[in-house]
């Protein structure tokens, strides 16, 4: 199979963008960041040898460069917050406010366990698959998962009263 065609790229981009998008929204909380980043993911599967690879490989493939791209993204971010704080530049933040209780909930779990827990629950994918989307070890992503719904579960029947 050669390189993607116009035409196919333009099919496989409307049949990802959208899922993938949503999914970087959710781990990030920010539309400009999922954005940014939904645009790097492209430009790199582009520029990588995925010609070899099914429409549903590639999308695979698209959804770990994102995680690892949102990864980066969030681990420089606490570096620089946290170089800030230490410089006295900024008081300690807390998580950027978010509409609902139910999105205020997600958003406070760590980018990895809102990661695990869409693209199980939400993209459905499987254990193998959240695992090389997140540079994760197979066996691992079943202890993860379990520990983001363990956290998740504490933090809606701390604030069940909303």
């Amino acid at each position: 199979m050669g390189a993607l065609t116009e035409p196919q790229f333009g099919e496989f981009y409307r049949g990802t963008a959208r899922a993938l998008w949503t999914y970087v929204y959710r781990v990030t909380g920010n539309a400009a960041d999922a954005d940014d980043l939904v645009q790097d993911a492209f430009c790199r599967m582009l520029a990588a040898d995925v010609d070899a690879l099914n429409d549903e490989d590639r999308r695979r493939y698209l959804f770990r460069v994102a995680s690892n791209l949102v990864a980066d993204r969030w681990r420089r971010g606490e570096r620089e917050r946290s170089w800030r704080e230490r410089a006295g530049l900024v008081k300690p933040s807390s998580t950027a406010p978010v509409d609902t209780p139910t999105a205020l909930t997600f958003g406070a779990l760590k980018p990895q366990q809102r990661a695990l827990l869409w693209l199980a629950y939400v993209e459905e994918n499987s254990h193998e698959d959240i695992a090389a989307a997140l540079g994760v070890k197979r066996g691992s992503v079943k202890v993860l998962l379990a520990r983001a719904r363990a956290r998740l579960k504490a933090l809606l029947t701390t604030k069940a009263v909303w």
